[in-house]
């Protein structure tokens, strides 16, 4: 999945927006990240399309990066809840399943605490 599919698919999802939060900070400008109910569930950058970092559960990270050379350590998040994928060899279906994922996570678990 090239960079502008994934951006699509992302923004497909429904109620998500997208921002460079890290924008003043040196490296962090060309840092997308991708939001449901104000809360991050993907991030990547730009500048450098490889690593696609996303939420997911704590016993299927285990799993995934024991079986998949895709499945590595998440750029700049708590390893025990988000996961790196490999953008370049994680098969489309399976980057989407995941953005699906960490979309679904995040966006139950903070609009229970909106109503």
């Amino acid at each position: 999945m090239n960079i502008e599919e994934l951006r699509d698919y992302c923004l497909s999802l429904g109620d998500v927006e997208e921002k460079f939060p890290f924008a003043k900070i040196k490296g962090g400008e060309s840092v997308l990240v991708f939001y449901v109910c104000g809360h991050m569930f993907a991030f990547l950058d730009i500048a450098d399309y490889d690593l696609v970092t996303v939420k997911c559960q704590t016993e299927r990270i285990a799993e995934l990066r024991e079986h998949y050379e895709w499945a590595d350590k998440p750029s700049h998040e708590n390893g025990k809840y988000w996961i790196g994928i490999h953008a370049n060899i994680v098969p489309d279906d399976m980057a989407r399943e995941l953005i699906a994922n960490s979309y679904n996570l995040v966006k139950q678990k903070y609009s229970k605490r909106k109503k």
